[in-house]
């Protein structure tokens, strides 16, 4: 299977269990792989049996921006379950990671990692 992978979007959002983090803000880091058949794009050189992937990245945008959440995990099973309503996609996986986690300690970040399938 082929593989398409968007790393290290990144998104200034207003996601988190504590309601200063869904007031102030803060950012996201998103990586997105998904798996499909690229033969048919390849061959006939044709963005039209491909994924677009600046439609990948309009989904986590939109996704990102414009809703609130508390769990990083339903922001990734949003995008993922849109993402998979694209025709072509055979699975999805979908990291998150959250630098600036509200803990009594040090750490680089907080990562959720979900994987999705077309059934």
């Amino acid at each position: 299977m082929d593989v398409i992978r968007l790393k290290n979007m990144i998104f200034y959002a207003h996601h988190g269990y504590y309601e200063a983090e869904r007031e102030l803000g803060q950012k996201f880091e998103v990586d997105i792989e998904l798996q499909c058949d690229f033969r048919g794009a390849a061959i006939n050189d044709d963005l039209k049996k491909t994924i677009d992937y600046r439609k990948i990245y309009k989904i986590a945008k939109e996704i990102f921006e414009n809703y609130k959440f508390k769990l990083i995990e339903t922001v990734a099973e949003r995008i993922a379950s849109r993402i998979l309503e694209l025709p072509g996609i055979e699975n999805v996986l979908i990291r998150v990671r959250k630098p600036h986690v509200p803990l009594n300690g040090l750490l680089d970040c907080v990562e959720i990692e979900i994987f999705r399938e077309n059934k």
